[in-house]
């Protein structure tokens, strides 16, 4: 029993992600796995940072707060305090400490409550699945 209750509390749970009316749109799982709302992985985060498409090619990385495409040029970043910027340094979003993402605009664009914002920012603003 004791063995039981370790392993559930040791394994996060996927984490939504939803769009601006609460309907889910994909999840991210705790081993980076990406999937849409179907429930197919389009997708993952791998731990060296390389963002992978379903056929588990490379499509883009995370290097720090930079996050680049598959050639290795930078299409934006993420701020320490949620910030995201395209390549040319314009803010086009948000990813709040609560999950809730917001467009340029300030407008609340959808919500990933306890997912990475680097893979928040990549899922909402940068379309890389």
């Amino acid at each position: 029993m004791l063995l039981m209750l370790v392993g559930i509390l040791c394994t996060s749970p996927a984490q939504t992600c939803r769009d601006k009316n609460n309907v889910s749109i994909g999840k991210i799982e705790s081993d980076g796995t990406v999937r849409n709302a179907s429930n197919v992985k389009i997708g993952c985060f791998d731990s060296y940072g390389i963002i992978r498409d379903a056929s588990n090619m490379k499509v883009g990385c995370i290097d720090g707060s930079t996050i680049r495409d598959r050639s290795n040029m930078k299409i934006g970043s993420i701020e320490s305090n949620g910030t995201v910027r395209d390549a040319s340094n314009m803010k086009i979003g948000s990813v709040e400490s609560n999950g809730t993402v917001r467009d340029g605009s300030n407008m609340k664009i959808g919500s990933a409550e306890g997912v990475k914002p680097a893979y928040a920012a990549v899922f909402f603003f940068f379309k890389l699945f």
